[in-house]
C-alpha cells in the first residue's frame, strides 16, 4: 500500500453532449498521484485539464458522460481503496469524499465563494457537512485555519464577506475552505493565474507549508511552466484530451520527449537568456497587415507634431473607501495614483508593471477619461494637433477615443454576447461615423485577416470562439477607428503559454506594420521583457523606477523592482525559488531601505543614468552615484 499511488486513474474518458454533437474532452487519460507528492497537470486551455479535475471530484455537469477502467482512491483513513468511477456522484459515499478527503481550490475565488455568506460560515460549512462537531469546535477550527493561511486578523476575516477582501485574501479563504477538513488529496485548478508575482509567491509558499504540515498530495493544474518547475515532483502533459508525456519534473523539463512538450517549453517567456523563437503560423500574414495599413491610410496626411506621442506628468487620483458598520461608518481617503509621469514615443511599447492595487489600471482609465483626474496633465500629439486629455470637455471625448483605444484583460466580459463579430468590430466605426456601410464591411474583413481570423467569422458570436480568438476580436475592435495609441490592460494574463505567445507576436507585428504605440499593463515580467521597449514600475500609486527594458531587467536599482524580479518563477527546476522568503513582500515605502524610504509625501524621481529614473525618499540621493 505504501508504494501504491494515492490516486490511480486509468482509461478516463469524458464526453460532453452539445447541440453540434458529442465533444470528446478527455480521451483515455491515465494519471498517478503518489502520497504526499505534487503532480502538475500541464496543457493549453481546452486540453481537458479541468475536465479531469471535475471527474475526480464527481462534479461534472449534467451534459457530460464519464467512463473509466478505474479511478482508485487509496485514502489512508479508509480501510480499503475506493473506485471513484464506480460511485454515483450523488451518493452519500461520494459526498463524504468530495470536499473532505479530496478537496479542490478553484481558479476564480469569486465564483467559488458565495457573496451572501461570511467567510467564516463558508469555511465552517465543510465541517458541518462532513462532521458532527459542536458549533464552538467548528468556530475554533475555522479561526485556526484562517490563522494558518496567514489572515492577519482571523476574527475579523471570519465576519467579512468575499467582496471585502483582496484577490490574494479571497484565494486564501478558498484554500482555508478546502483544507479545513485536512484532505488527503488537494486538487488546485490554476489557483494563481490571475495573481501578480508577489501575491503568487505568498499563495505558493502557503501551499508548500500546508502540504508539508498535513502530509497531503497535490494535483496542481496549470499552464504556467515556471510554477511547474518550482513546485512539481512529477509532470503530466495533456493535449486535446490525451496525456502525451509523464515523468519526474527534472526529466520532463530538461529532456522533453514529446514534440508538444517541446513546443510548450519553447513558448514560455523568460527573464533570462534569448527571447523565445517565433511559433509557426503565429499571427496575421504580412499581406493582410499591409492591406490594413493602406486601408487605415497609414503614412498619409500631415506629419505629426514633434515630441512624444503621449506625455504624462504629475498624474493623481484618489478614492474614498468606506469602513465599519452602518452604525459606525467612517470614510478613508486612498491615493490610488500619485505623481505619475512618463512619455511614450510613436511606435514604442511602454509597459506598466506592479502588484495588484499598485495603480496601473487607474492610470490607464485616466488616460481614456473613464475616470475623472484630480491632478496632473496628459498630452497626446496626434496628426490633428496636440490634445490635452485631462482638460477635454465631455462632448469632445469621442474625438479622443478615435486616437486612443483600450484592449481589456477579459475579452469574454468586454464583448457583448448578443452581437456578432461584425457588429462588435464595426461598432466603433458606426459611433465615429467612419465610412459607408460597404466600406465598414471591407474594413472589418481586413481587420479580421490582420489579426489571424477569417472574414467568414464576422457573422458568428463570441461564444463560438476560444479565449485567444476572443482576444483577437478585441484587438480588431480596438484597431477599427485607426488609433495611434493602444492601451492594453493585462491582455494575455488569462491565456495559456502557446496562445499567449501567438497574441504577443500578433501585437508586435501590428505595431511594426501600423506604427502603433502601446501602453502595456502586466504583472508578468517575463511577458513584459518579450514585448516592451521601456518599463515603468508602480507601487502604492507611485512610479518608483523607469528604464529601457534591457536595463531594468539587467540592472534594477529600486528595492521593489528587485523584489518583483526575484519573485518570478523560471521554467528551470534547478533554479527553484524560496517562496517563503519572497512571500513577505516589499511594497511598504516606509520599509524600503535608505535612500528609498518614503514615510511622508511622494519622494522624488531622479535620473541615475540616461533614460533610467528612480524614486528616492525626500532629501535622499543615489547610493550608487
Amino acid at each position: 500500500m505504501t508504494d501504491a499511488p494515492l490516486l490511480e486513474v486509468r482509461g478516463l474518458h469524458v464526453i460532453f453532449r452539445t447541440e453540434a454533437g458529442p465533444v470528446h474532452a478527455v480521451r483515455g487519460a491515465f494519471l498517478d498521484v503518489p502520497p504526499g507528492r505534487t503532480v502538475a497537470l500541464v496543457g493549453e486551455s481546452g486540453s481537458g485539464k479541468s475536465a479531469i479535475a471535475q471527474a475526480i471530484l464527481g462534479i461534472l455537469p449534467e451534459q457530460a458522460e464519464m467512463r473509466a477502467e478505474r479511478m482508485l482512491f487509496r485514502d489512508p483513513a479508509a480501510p480499503a481503496p475506493v473506485d471513484l468511477a464506480a460511485l454515483n456522484p450523488e451518493s452519500e459515499a461520494r459526498r463524504q469524499i468530495r470536499g473532505h478527503r479530496i478537496a479542490m481550490v478553484f481558479q476564480e475565488p469569486m465564483t467559488a465563494l458565495s457573496p451572501l455568506h461570511t467567510i467564516g460560515d463558508q469555511i465552517g460549512e465543510a465541517l458541518r457537512v462532513h462532521t458532527r462537531l459542536p458549533r464552538q469546535e467548528i468556530r475554533r477550527r475555522v479561526l485556526e485555519m484562517l490563522a494558518r493561511v496567514a489572515f492577519p486578523d482571523p476574527e475579523r476575516a471570519a465576519r467579512a464577506y468575499p467582496f471585502e477582501l483582496s484577490g490574494g485574501l479571497r484565494q486564501r479563504a478558498v484554500m482555508a475552505m478546502a483544507l479545513v477538513g485536512r484532505p488527503a488529496l488537494l486538487v488546485a485548478d490554476e489557483p494563481t493565474t490571475a495573481l501578480d508575482v508577489t501575491v503568487q509567491a505568498q499563495i505558493l509558499a502557503l501551499l508548500q507549508d500546508l502540504q508539508a504540515e498535513f502530509g497531503m498530495a497535490v494535483l496542481f493544474i496549470t499552464h504556467d511552466l515556471g510554477i511547474v518547475a518550482q513546485l512539481a515532483d512529477e509532470v503530466a502533459v495533456i493535449h486535446r484530451g490525451r496525456i502525451l508525456e509523464t515523468g519526474p519534473c527534472h526529466a520532463v523539463m530538461r529532456r522533453p520527449g514529446h514534440p508538444y512538450t517541446r513546443t510548450l517549453l519553447a513558448a514560455v517567456p523568460r527573464l533570462h537568456g534569448p527571447p523565445p523563437a517565433p511559433l509557426p503560423a503565429a499571427a496575421g500574414d504580412s499581406a493582410a497587415l499591409d492591406a490594413l495599413a493602406r486601408l487605415l491610410h497609414r503614412g498619409d496626411g500631415p506629419p505629426p507634431p514633434p515630441g512624444p506621442l503621449l506625455e504624462v506628468a504629475g498624474l493623481a487620483k484618489g478614492f474614498t473607501r468606506r469602513q465599519g458598520s452602518w452604525l459606525r461608518l467612517r470614510q478613508q481617503r486612498v491615493a490610488a495614483v500619485r505623481d505619475v509621469g512618463f512619455r511614450v514615443a510613436r511606435g514604442e511599447c511602454y509597459a506598466l508593471v506592479g502588484e495588484s492595487g499598485s495603480g496601473k489600471t487607474t492610470v490607464c482609465r485616466l488616460l481614456v477619461r473613464a475616470l475623472a483626474p484630480e491632478g496632473g496633465s496628459a498630452h497626446l500629439r496626434t496628426r490633428e494637433g496636440v490634445c490635452d486629455i485631462l482638460a477635454l470637455p465631455e462632448r469632445e471625448l469621442p474625438r479622443l477615443r478615435r486616437h486612443v483605444q483600450y484592449v481589456f484583460q477579459d475579452p469574454w466580459s468586454s464583448l457583448d454576447p448578443r452581437m456578432t463579430v461584425f457588429e462588435l468590430v464595426a461598432e466603433p466605426l458606426r459611433i465615429q461615423r467612419l465610412g459607408t456601410p460597404a466600406e465598414r464591411v471591407e474594413r472589418v474583413a481586413a481587420l479580421l485577416r490582420a489579426v489571424g481570423l477569417r472574414p467568414e467569422h464576422m457573422h458568428r458570436y463570441p461564444h463560438h470562439f476560444s479565449g485567444g480568438q476572443r482576444q483577437r476580436i478585441g484587438i480588431a475592435r480596438a484597431l477599427a477607428p485607426g488609433p495611434e495609441l493602444l492601451i492594453l490592460d493585462e491582455p494575455v494574463s488569462a491565456l495559456d503559454v502557446v496562445v499567449q505567445a501567438r497574441v504577443l507576436e500578433l501585437l508586435q507585428e501590428l505595431q511594426q506594420s501600423l506604427v502603433l504605440a502601446y501602453v502595456f499593463v502586466a504583472h508578468d515580467l517575463a511577458v513584459v521583457r518579450r514585448i516592451a521597449h521601456r518599463v515603468g514600475v508602480m507601487c502604492r500609486g507611485l512610479l518608483v523606477e523607469e528604464a529601457p527594458a534591457e536595463v531594468l531587467f539587467s540592472a534594477p536599482r529600486h528595492p521593489y523592482t528587485r523584489a518583483l524580479l526575484a519573485a518570478v518563477p523560471e521554467p528551470d527546476p534547478d533554479r527553484r525559488l524560496d517562496f517563503r522568503r519572497l512571500a513577505g513582500g516589499s511594497s511598504d515605502p516606509a520599509a524600503w531601505p535608505a535612500p528609498f524610504t518614503i514615510r511622508r509625501g511622494s519622494g522624488t524621481m531622479r535620473e541615475v543614468a540616461p533614460g533610467h529614473r528612480v524614486r528616492f525618499g525626500d532629501g535622499e540621493g543615489d547610493p550608487e552615484s
